[in-house]
């Protein structure tokens, strides 16, 4: 478990827990002294085994699960916010005046990675979006009666192949391995194109995504 300190408070003055997968996520987010960055690695198993250490740790008023998620529906566009949140967070109403979209998450075991893949999932699940935490995430906070919301930026729609299968580049604790991405970079040159073309599309999803969680955390 990672825990980002903007500096040493009291452990009552936490109010907000903000989740990360990964420290490019929260790249823009600078937490204010009650709320804290806690980054939680990818993938279902990583979420549940972090979340509940921290909230008996730190035992925030409300835990807030950000991050990128994939477009399933067409209407997403990149860097687009989107959420869905419980209604005693009172975060809704401030999400929609920033312009953020209510959506519905699969939370998946594996990263899509191709356009066919993901109009697969949109019409076989119905959900808008896809990510890997969420609702590992939420469905904790239930069990223990603590509101939460998922508040992501999109990364990539619903048209977009990613330029690698990332799923092969993962290791057992769904960290990629650069050795492997380096590897497939040396044989492929090609793909270092396509790859910066996506890292810039992500560094504008977690702009996006900061500027609201600046906008609209309490």
């Amino acid at each position: 478990m990672l825990i980002e300190d903007n500096f040493e408070k009291p452990k009552t003055d936490l109010t907000v827990l903000v989740c990360f997968a990964v420290r490019e996520e929260a790249k823009f987010f600078k937490p204010k002294a009650h709320q804290k960055v806690l980054i939680t690695g990818m993938g279902r198993n990583n979420a549940a085994r972090v979340i509940e250490d921290a909230c008996n740790k730190f035992q925030p008023t409300f835990v807030v699960t950000c991050g990128f998620a994939g477009a399933l529906n067409p209407l997403y566009a990149e860097s687009d916010v989107v959420f869905d949140a419980d209604e005693e967070t009172k975060l809704t109403s401030k999400l929609e005046e920033f312009g953020a979209k209510r959506c519905s998450f699969f939370c998946a075991a594996r990263v899509a990675i191709t356009s066919e893949e993901k109009k697969r999932l949109w019409r076989n699940t119905g959900m808008d979006a896809i990510e890997m935490e969420s609702e590992t995430i939420r469905d904790f906070c239930r069990d223990i009666r603590l509101p939460s919301a998922t508040i992501r930026s999109i990364s990539d729609s619903a048209h977009d192949d990613l330029p690698l299968d990332f799923n092969l580049l993962m290791n057992d604790k769904k960290q990629v391995d650069f050795k492997k991405m380096s590897w497939l970079l040396i044989r492929s040159p090609r793909l270092m194109i396509e790859l910066l073309a996506f890292q810039k599309k992500s560094i504008d999803a977690a702009q996006s995504l900061a500027d609201c969680l600046h906008k609209v955390l309490p």
